[in-house]
């Protein structure tokens, strides 16, 4: 007869506690005493369960191994793609015993070049940067001799002088493909929207677009596109129209830094009666759920998110491992999808 596989119910009700707290417990939560996480781990070997299920019952349960802190300027929405890539972090260090601790660094914090308030560097084991696009402020934290991944970065980080691991989405040869793909299926005219110097990843999409202008022999015309620097487009609530009507012409398609952008610029063109696709086509970057709700339905680029952030763990884990191995940049890989924000083009 088969057996049933032990749930995280059948330790909490061997153990006469709540379903919750039996959670928690196996997934480091600080909140949980550790005589109680060492209970529930140890009840977990016992029933053999999960990833328990190879271990013999008098192991000795460690103390968690340390603390991961990850500093960020924004906290992450369900719309960003940072918060699935901090569910597969968490996930994966956890599961090695670290702690995650989420510290938001404030605009005054990068001008001062300071460290947030509740940054204790004595119980730090590493750290990991989203968001985080000042140059000056990232040499800060290398300075700190922490093991450090920033996932993404400034746009003008020189990679032999970035003393810290490097984690990014794949940018440049996914823009140039939907760019090119674009040509070939006759836009002869195209502009991009965002600013290049917004960060690492923005200036990657920005090169991939100019190599597919390239090698179709098209020149860049500026004029056809928006790049002005990133404080201009979220001044005002109505950033993009402004800019938009500053434009003589526009173009037959519009290559977007990311879903933002490019589900603004949607909105702004059908209220001066432009259609999507019939008029200009447009594309986005990051497949956020926004992609799927606007209509039409954005062409975009998937981001491995979850995945992102088990590779992002790795990586950190294995240079609190290792310190004096070389430094790494690791791009990976993402998907064009093509909706019918560019008509009938479908891969």
């Amino acid at each position: 007869m088969h057996k049933e596989k032990i749930t995280i119910q059948d330790i909490a009700d061997s153990l006469g506690i709540s379903r919750n707290t039996a959670s928690k417990a196996l997934n480091s939560n600080q909140s949980i005493p550790e005589e109680t996480r060492n209970k529930v781990i140890k009840k977990a070997i016992e029933l053999k369960y999960k990833q328990f299920a190879y271990v013999e019952s008098d192991h000795i349960i460690p103390k968690n191994a340390g603390n991961i802190a990850l500093l960020t300027c924004n906290q992450p929405t369900s719309s960003h793609f940072g918060s699935l890539l901090i569910s597969g972090l968490e996930k994966r260090i956890s599961d090695e015993g670290f702690n995650l601790s989420i510290h938001i660094v404030r605009n005054t914090d990068i001008k001062a070049l300071v460290l947030p308030n509740n940054f204790d560097i004595s119980k730090v084991d590493g750290i990991i940067c989203i968001e985080m696009f000042d140059l000056n402020y990232s040499e800060l934290l290398n300075n700190l001799r922490i093991p450090t991944i920033f996932i993404d970065c400034a746009a003008n980080s020189f990679y032999p002088e970035f003393n810290a691991d490097l984690l990014l989405m794949e940018n440049e040869h996914s823009t140039y493909y939907i760019t090119k793909k674009l040509i070939d299926n006759g836009s002869t005219s195209i502009g991009f929207i965002g600013d290049y110097n917004h960060c690492k990843s923005f200036n990657e999409r920005w090169i991939g677009f100019n190599r597919a202008l390239t090698e179709s022999k098209l020149q860049l015309d500026l004029s056809l596109c928006i790049v002005v620097p990133d404080k201009y487009f979220f001044s005002e609530p109505d950033w993009i129209d402004k800019l938009l009507d500053g434009m003589t012409n526009l173009p037959s398609a519009f290559i977007c830094a990311n879903d933002f952008i490019a589900v603004s610029v949607m909105k702004s063109l059908k209220s001066k009666n432009v259609k999507i696709p019939d008029d200009i086509v447009i594309c986005g970057f990051d497949d956020t759920p926004e992609s799927i709700i606007v209509e039409p339905h954005l062409s975009t680029v998937h981001i491995f998110n979850n995945e992102m952030g088990i590779i992002a763990a790795e990586m950190l884990l294995s240079r609190i491992k290792d310190p004096l191995k070389p430094y790494q940049v690791t791009h990976v890989r993402t998907k064009p999808i093509f909706r019918d924000s560019t008509g009938t083009l479908k891969k």
